[in-house]
């Protein structure tokens, strides 16, 4: 699978590509990542790739002909290189927040995207209207660029591809997995048994599995519960939770936050 990053800075992406276990997918070639400037595109000895908003108003905007002329650039590549394909993805506030459903759709598509990493204050509309595909977001909050956003999605990318992970069923126990019908995860513990005076709780020391499993899901059902309690409300609806978890739930302290 291949994404085409369009950024002002593809050098913030060197060590990112270089360090912990998503290295292996773009070391190994199953995600290949390339980079692409605007500034290659722009005209003129200063490689203007912004320009003051019409109608007034603080920042800079980003040309719409740089950024047509690079993603031209891009498509014509995955052409020569016969790549598939792929849509154009612009990380924007009014983007659909991104979750672990549209990561693994994104994993399994195969084809990858043409990812574009804004700067200022956005870019020129009608570049918008003309030429991207989907908006994303990383949530109800503002970056300096676009290129974080690139970075949170190609790493949740690259962790499900086969051979990255140490364990390949570790991310199956992630938060937000089908695998956990999308529940938060557990609490995790390792040595030493008593850390500072606070004991691993003792089912986990039992090697009863089936005991600790369950105290597993009902740890997964409080923390969300009590942080997200909509991810409980979406399994009910599923019909995920067994009468087990049902009777767990009806048994946890009311929080007047969450609970109504």
């Amino acid at each position: 699978m291949r994404f085409d990053v369009v950024t002002l800075f593809p050098e913030l992406f060197t060590p990112f590509l270089t360090s912990g276990v998503t290295r292996r997918a773009y070391e190994s070639g199953l995600v290949d990542v390339k980079f692409w400037n605007p500034r290659d595109f722009s005209d003129g000895n200063y490689r203007r790739v912004d320009d003051r908003p019409f109608g007034g108003g603080p920042g800079m905007v980003m040309l719409a002909e740089p950024l047509t002329r690079c993603l031209d650039a891009v498509r014509a590549d995955r052409i020569a290189c016969l790549a598939p394909a792929a849509p154009t993805v612009l990380f924007s506030p009014t983007g659909e927040v991104l979750s672990h459903a549209g990561v693994e759709r994104w994993s399994a598509g195969g084809s990858g995207a043409a990812l574009i990493c804004g700067r200022y204050e956005g870019l020129d509309q009608r570049f918008i209207d003309t030429h991207v595909d989907l908006q994303i977001s990383l949530g109800d909050f503002v970056l300096s660029g676009g290129e974080i956003a690139a970075m949170a999605l190609l790493d949740a990318v690259a962790r499900l591809q086969p051979g990255v992970l140490n364990d390949e069923g570790s991310h199956q126990l992630d938060s937000f997995n089908p695998a956990l019908d999308g529940l938060l995860d557990c609490p995790h513990y390792t040595r030493p048994e008593v850390w500072r005076g606070q004991p691993v709780p003792p089912v986990l020391m039992s090697g009863n599995h089936a005991h600790i499993e369950r105290w597993r899901r009902e740890q997964r059902l409080a923390l969300s519960q009590r942080q997200r309690p909509e991810l409980v409300r979406a399994a009910r609806r599923a019909g995920q939770l067994t009468q087990s978890d049902e009777a767990f739930l009806a048994d946890l302290p009311k929080n007047p936050e969450t609970d109504s």
